[in-house]
């Protein structure tokens, strides 16, 4: 329920990454995929549905004419516009000329009410932004609720009313490994034991972290295979 959601729950606020950080791998694939998609398709006025602090808005300066961020609650650094479920947006009908909603859709309990709305108040002809997990662990639990194929998305636009979709991979079986590594390693840092320390020293102060995901990159240079990945960007039209 939208009273039980955490006011000022700390959110992500840039996806400009160090090369040492666990996190390296999963923003910077998301952020080359989004950039893409942002200069190839993203123009006029923007929605951002689920904007949080508004990281993917540097990105989409170039191609918009306006950005506008919606939430369920207010964000950590007050950047939320305008505060309304994913699924009674508070828009009218056929007004943005694009939609971006980035890392949400898992966590929105309908899916296709919220592509719907998305669908509503976009002009004929505009363009829908989606990004979502194929593979992740769970996170801001209670509200995450799915993951998705790419059949999964496809059939999820085309029930909204999308035509014209496009999904891509964010990522290869490679990164997509390194990733989950690493997710595991870190969250073992939160526990009290023993071997704590060492295996904290091994990754962060001699750079095992860094060694591990420029290792990731080339392998998914040289083998390329999307069939695990963390996440797909799919674009589409109204």
């Amino acid at each position: 329920m939208v009273e039980n959601r955490e006011v000022g729950l700390e959110r992500l606020s840039s996806l400009d990454t160090p090369t040492y950080s666990e996190m390296y791998l999963s923003n910077t694939l998301l952020k080359k995929s989004l950039t893409t998609a942002a200069e190839a398709h993203a123009n006029g006025e923007l929605l951002d549905i689920g904007c949080g602090n508004k990281p993917y808005e540097v990105l989409f300066k170039k191609t918009t004419t306006k950005y506008i961020g919606c939430d369920i609650v207010q964000s950590s650094r007050n950047c939320v516009d305008v505060i309304c479920p994913s699924n009674a947006l508070k828009f009218a009908d056929n007004h943005f000329d694009t939609v971006l909603t980035t890392q949400v859709i898992e966590h929105v309990e309908s899916p296709a009410a919220l592509l719907k709305e998305a669908y509503r108040v976009l002009k004929p002809d505009g363009v829908i932004i989606v990004t979502g997990p194929f593979f992740w662990q769970l996170h801001e639990e209670p509200y995450d609720f799915f993951r998705f194929t790419k059949y999964g998305f496809e059939t999820l636009l085309k029930d909204a009313g999308f035509k014209n979709i496009k999904i891509d991979p964010v990522g290869g079986k490679w990164t997509t490994l390194a990733q989950m590594f690493l997710n595991v390693v870190y969250s073992a840092f939160k526990k009290k034991k023993w071997w704590k320390k060492p295996i904290k020293f091994l990754f962060i102060h001699l750079r095992g972290t860094w060694m591990i995901n420029k290792i990731a990159l080339w392998l998914d240079r040289k083998n390329y295979d999307s069939l695990l990945t963390l996440n797909y960007i799919v674009v589409a039209k109204k």
